[in-house]
């Protein structure tokens, strides 16, 4: 998928990367993939880089849809138990539509609180950061994760808060995520 060309096959809703802005990129238009991880795809054309939601992923046609089938369900509940563990792998499924490494390894997670609700059910409070003050992708990476998060068994809710302290540095990055960005 990464670097294939696919021309729209419909008017498809998009977010403008880094503004954050929603946009229609118009049938017919030709779109570059640039990045196709968590179930969505970064995409470039003459103008610009744009994230398309696992929604709208049929506008590129069937070889596009057929790829967002093999991905995990951002919002499909995995079968089993609640546990922290499940928490931090729903994390894992988020992605900076600009780099290609998880939230969580790219060390965006600040703080991660786990509450008792009723019946047995939990809510998830997380502080993020982004790797930029003002990227106007911060709400939709928060809404992913809240989207994912909420999908885990046992979870009645979750909560997501961008904060700016401290500030994000590229030492935060795990050694998994160094490795992927080929930092060592």
């Amino acid at each position: 998928m990464v670097n294939e060309d696919f021309v729209l096959q419909r008017d498809c809703p998009a977010t403008l990367i880094p503004a954050g802005d929603a946009v229609v990129l118009r049938q017919g238009s030709t779109v570059t993939v640039t990045q196709a991880l968590g179930g969505a795809l970064t995409v470039r054309d003459a103008l610009g880089l744009y994230r398309i939601g696992p929604r709208d992923l049929s506008a590129l046609g069937p070889r596009a849809t057929d790829w967002a089938a093999t991905q995990a369900a951002p919002v499909a509940p995995a079968a089993g138990e609640f546990s922290e563990d499940r928490v931090w792998d729903a994390l894992r499924q988020c992605f900076d539509p600009e780099i290609p490494v998880n939230i969580v390894d790219l060390g965006l997670i600040y703080d991660l609180r786990l509450e008792s609700a009723e019946k047995g059910a939990h809510k998830i409070f997380v502080r993020m950061t982004l790797t930029a003050v003002g990227c106007g992708m911060g709400p939709v990476i928060a809404q992913d994760a809240r989207t994912r998060l909420e999908a885990v068994p046992g979870v009645a809710s979750a909560q997501v808060d961008i904060v700016w302290d401290p500030p994000w540095s590229p030492h935060m990055i795990s050694p998994a995520g160094r490795e992927k960005l080929g930092l060592e």
